[in-house]
């Protein structure tokens, strides 16, 4: 049993070293991505036909071309956003706090502890308290939502999950901007597919095929890229709306999933809220005002206001 838990381990390690591994491999694939994307649009197709077409067929081209390097913008800024953006980490010996009446912790934690004291309130612990959380491995308390993750080597705000395609955590400081980038990604795709649509079509019709050899596999291989990464993207945009609708994230919707209420989930808006913000300005760009940073705890990942009825469930 020993050797099969140390092997398993060792397998996680591996795993998770792999991933690391991939880092920049990640970013130079959905560049290059990009680039044949851009490549097979602007320059081979739409490009030309906003001077060499018809009048009616140049408004086309204008109005696609503008519309894709509007989203190309925004995509890009949302992606490399994810990717710099630190997902929220443990702060410097962080503690729970302790309810002074109740000589307790804040219930707003769950899971075990196992580990020190909180000073001159540790008379008031009780080791087996399932409200307070503590991570073995980085030998700290855990913050409400907090999990470990294997692959960074420590503690996430609101982990959602590891994504190897940002080759970085999506924790509470940057899932906005991941949820951005996954909407962006559908409507770039989704513009892309529609506009090479008659192309691709016409490799199956009888008519004359205009373009080089080299454009017309590139148009190819584009469109089937495209409609792929459309459709997949589709299902992860539709879970995560899902998911921000009900104040989760993918690790707390499996934790919860025997529990029909959740404590965070406050109504669809002030979830909404929650993670991009209050300021409308604001909500289909990358970024949080000021004022939102400053008057709304749940955007820094520590603290996350709950139903009252529900403070005494775990998780």
């Amino acid at each position: 049993m020993q050797r099969s838990g140390a092997a398993m381990a060792w397998n996680v390690f591996k795993f998770c070293t792999a991933l690391r591994g991939l880092g920049s491999i990640m970013i130079l694939l959905v560049l290059a991505i990009v680039g044949v994307s851009y490549y097979t649009l602007v320059i081979a197709n739409y490009g030309p036909a906003l001077f060499h077409a018809s009048f009616l067929e140049s408004l086309i081209a204008l109005a696609v071309l503008l519309l894709f390097h509007s989203l190309l913008v925004m995509l890009l800024w949302s992606y490399f956003s994810v990717v710099t953006t630190e997902p929220g980490g443990v702060p410097p010996n962080w503690k729970p706090v302790v309810d002074e009446e109740k000589g307790d912790m804040d219930p707003l934690m769950a899971s075990e502890y196992n580990g020190p004291g909180l000073g001159s309130n540790e008379s008031t612990m009780d080791p087996a308290n399932p409200r307070i959380r503590f991570c073995r491995k980085c030998n700290q308390f855990k913050p409400p939502r907090c999990h470990h993750c294997s692959v960074c080597g420590r503690c996430i705000l609101k982990m959602d999950h590891h994504c190897v395609w940002v080759v970085n955590c999506v924790g509470a400081l940057n899932y906005k901007y991941f949820c951005l980038f996954l909407f962006y990604t559908f409507l770039e795709t989704t513009l892309v597919t529609l506009s090479l649509l008659r192309y691709f079509v016409g490799f199956f019709t009888d008519g004359e095929i205009l373009g080089t050899p080299g454009t017309l596999a590139a148009t190819f291989i584009t469109f089937i890229l495209n409609l792929s990464f459309a459709l997949s993207v589709l299902g992860f945009l539709i879970m995560h709306i899902s998911l921000l609708a009900a104040n989760t994230t993918t690790i707390e919707a499996y934790e919860k999933k025997s529990s029909p209420r959740w404590r965070y989930d406050l109504g669809w808006k002030k979830n909404f809220e929650q993670v991009f913000g209050m300021d409308k300005k604001y909500w289909l760009i990358p970024a949080y005002s000021e004022e939102d940073l400053r008057r709304m705890p749940a955007l820094q990942g520590l603290e996350y206001p709950t139903k009252p009825d529900l403070d005494g469930q775990q998780f």
